[in-house]
């Protein structure tokens, strides 16, 4: 099967994936009453980082796209430790006790990634090692040590010390007229023990290196030969102490705390968060990282200068940082990596000659990112801005660029006069500073921006514009899975519904009024949405399907997730698979359901698609009496995972498709395709590891498939020329 083959029948694939045995041993009977129904959603986490780092060592993958899962996994890492470990070591500390839903307790669940960790940092070095030596082959060289420059080479290092670092490093002596400095989160510093040539007593003293320049700084020359700053520093580390001879010198690396609580009574949520970023950038340390052959001496000196226990201690034996080998991808390299994909423009937006309004009032349309153009989304919002008909627009926006398209499109019609709403969370971890200054610059021109709940997240991805069309105001509404953000959507695969139906516009509408107004709303036509009635809608369609077995009639299930953690929505699927119906998951990260247990989910198959794009997307098919794919079924597009914090502490939309052309589209061209991958997929055995579907460097691939094929909605004039070519 080659990856450019059209979609088909995927009932061999499901086969095997439905008759898969963890090992080749039986898998043991688990009942509903057990928590070993369950899957540790921290573990599952990391299980899904090793998948990302195994495409690290891809064969299939060219050597710079291989470098860069290096450094997403190492990244992946660092803010799992600042979030996730974070989080587990306040309950420790606050004396929590509390089990999570597979019985573990806050202590035993930090032992067990402790565990893990190490084996893949530990793994992490191994990979990159290999990838180093492979980089060298290809003429991209990393220089760790002194001895690997040829005299041009080194004396060209020593300039650069001297006119770049030498002004911008802050060599500290540790003493009592010198105290140790605070390293926040994410830094790296160079430890030393020195000793004055005059005296025998020893100092030890700190280099603190700078996050605002590059760790890894180009050589000149013909070839692409890279050297660390921690190189450099400790070439010419005794310049930085004149008069000292160096008796040692290590690295050390600090992760902290970098949760958010938000204050319940916060007057102004601006000024909140404003003040609890200056809080993060000093939060306790979850994680400090050391050289492996650090001397007890040293170690003991920066333990106890930083107020670390033993068991927060990383020592390593390689490169540190590693989520900054993304900075050794040259641009002059092109063919190391993907080749370039430009995505599509849907035929049908030319159809009306670039009319977004026109095209969507003639049918409802789906556009599938990354394969099709996020600038769909920008012209949007843009056409809105400058249509003197538009008289308001309202726009959620939970993450987006620095230079957003999307923010300029809404301040210029916020200048026009038109009326302009932007909810914006600020509780967006790890871009809360960025969502201020949005906001700030929001409101200066004009648009009235809100900032939602105190204790839940607006993570619905909604745009909603009005236009006077003859006395009456009519509406258009983008639904999203994925963020307004025109990088990441390049690289995560999502999707964006647009509409002008009359009853989902409604729904739109009652939704913006709950998130500026916080009111409830009294009813809704078609869209449920999270914390009010998502996870009893969930568990409804669910108990549907049930019902529909017992009747004698198909009972099928189809989902498409990021995440699948929530206890009561997992029981509900194990009822359905032992009821008799069919369910098919595709749960690229986390996923605590056991698929493929005897008496409670024989009927579940669970796959993880982990590959050039970051799947993202939220999909969810009920067969309705038939099974799938079926013009009967009911199908869904979301922008929650089912997850407690989606489904209780945020606020999410679960959106009905009900056009004949998308509905088709996601059955059969979309969630088909992924249930035929095989060059991506990772099969999920009952105890919760993987297995790769294969290394078949042929094997049919989902992206590829959709790099190389439009989609059904988007094809417009297109899609009947064909037809008509074929029928002639």
């Amino acid at each position: 099967m080659k990856g450019t083959s059209n979609a088909a029948s995927t009932s061999s694939t499901e086969a095997k994936i439905l008759d898969f045995e963890s090992d080749g041993a039986p898998v043991q009977p688990i009942d509903m009453q057990s928590t070993g129904r369950f899957i540790n959603r921290e573990l599952s986490w990391l299980a899904f980082n090793e998948r990302v780092l195994n495409e690290a060592e891809n064969l299939n993958n060219p050597l710079l796209e291989r470098l860069r899962f290096l450094s997403i996994s190492a990244s992946n890492l660092n803010e799992f430790f600042m979030v996730r470990v974070a989080g587990l070591r306040g309950q420790i500390d606050a004396g929590v006790e509390i089990r999570s839903q597979e019985g573990l307790s806050p202590r035993r669940q930090l032992e067990l990634i402790n565990a893990r960790c190490a084996t893949i940092m530990q793994d992490q070095q191994v990979t990159w090692s290999r990838l180093r030596d492979e980089l060298s082959e290809n003429g991209i060289t990393v220089v760790t040590r002194p001895g690997e420059l040829n005299p041009t080479e080194r004396d060209w290092v020593d300039a650069h010390f001297r006119e770049k670092l030498f002004p911008v490093l802050t060599p500290i002596a540790i003493d009592p007229a010198h105290p140790f400095p605070f390293i926040p989160n994410l830094g790296f510093a160079m430890v030393l023990a020195l000793k004055r040539k005059d005296e025998k007593k020893a100092l030890n003293a700190l280099v603190p290196l700078p996050q605002m320049i590059q760790r890894f700084t180009r050589i000149p020359g013909p070839d692409a030969r890279f050297i660390t700053m921690e190189t450099i520093v400790e070439m010419f580390a005794e310049r930085l102490f004149p008069g000292f001879e160096l008796l040692e010198i290590g690295q050390c690396r600090v992760l902290r705390d970098s949760d958010i609580e938000v204050e319940e009574e916060a007057e102004d949520l601006v000024r909140l968060y404003e003040s609890a970023l200056k809080r993060r950038r000093r939060g306790s340390v979850i994680r400090l990282t050391i050289n492996k052959d650090m001397s007890r001496d040293l170690q003991a000196f920066i333990t106890e200068q930083m107020g670390v226990s033993r068991g927060n201690v990383f020592k390593l034996g390689g490169l540190m940082g590693l989520a900054e080998t993304s900075q050794l991808i040259p641009d002059d390299r092109p063919e190391m990596s993907f080749e370039p994909y430009v995505a599509r423009m849907p035929e049908r937006i030319a159809d009306f000659g670039g009319d977004h309004f026109e095209a969507i009032r003639a049918k409802d349309m789906l556009v599938h990112h990354p394969f099709e153009s996020f600038d769909v989304v920008v012209q949007f919002l843009r056409q809105a801005a400058r249509d003197p008909n538009v008289v308001a627009i309202k726009q959620t926006l939970y993450r987006t660029s620095e230079d957003s398209p999307i923010l300029e499109a809404l301040m210029e019609a916020a200048e026009a006069g038109k009326s302009v709403t932007a909810l914006v969370e600020l509780n967006a971890r790890f871009d809360e500073e960025r969502n201020i200054r949005w906001a700030r610059n929001l409101e200066r021109v004009g648009v009235h921006v809100v900032y939602g709940f105190v204790h839940l997240k607006t993570h619905m991805k909604l745009s909603m514009v009005m236009r006077d069309e003859g006395g009456d105001l009519q509406s258009y509404c983008h639904f999203g899975t994925g963020n307004y953000h025109p990088i990441t959507a390049r690289v995560y695969t999502d999707l964006s519904f647009f509409t002008c139906d009359d009853k989902l516009c409604h729904d739109a509408a009652r939704l913006f009024h709950y998130t500026t107004g916080t009111a409830v709303p009294e009813s809704m036509e078609k869209v449920a949405y999270s914390p009010v009635n998502l996870r009893a809608t969930l568990l409804v369609l669910i108990e549907d399907e049930i019902r529909h077995v017992e009747a004698g009639r198909p009972g099928t299930i189809w989902i498409k997730l990021n995440s699948l953690v929530d206890g009561d929505v997992i029981d509900a699927l194990y009822r359905a698979s032992q009821a008799g119906v069919c369910c098919r998951l595709v749960v690229r990260g986390i996923c605590c359901l056991k698929p493929g247990v005897p008496g409670l989910s024989e009927n579940i198959s669970v796959k993880s698609i982990v590959g050039r794009f970051l799947e993202h997307g939220r999909i969810v098919c009920f067969g309705a009496g038939n099974s799938l794919p079926s013009p009967m079924a009911k199908v869904f597009i979301s922008s929650a995972d089912w997850m407690p914090r989606n489904l209780d502490r945020r606020v999410e939309s679960f959106v009905p498709i009900e056009n004949q052309t998308v509905h088709e589209q996601i059955l059969k061209e979309i969630m088909m395709t992924y249930f035929k991958d095989e060059a991506q997929s990772w099969i999920m055995r009952p105890d919760g590891s993987y297995q790769k579907a294969t290394d078949d460097k042929d094997a049919f691939s989902a992206h590829t498939y959709f790099m190389t094929n439009p989609s059904l909605s988007g094809r417009g004039s297109a899609l009947h020329d064909n037809a008509d070519a074929r029928d002639a």
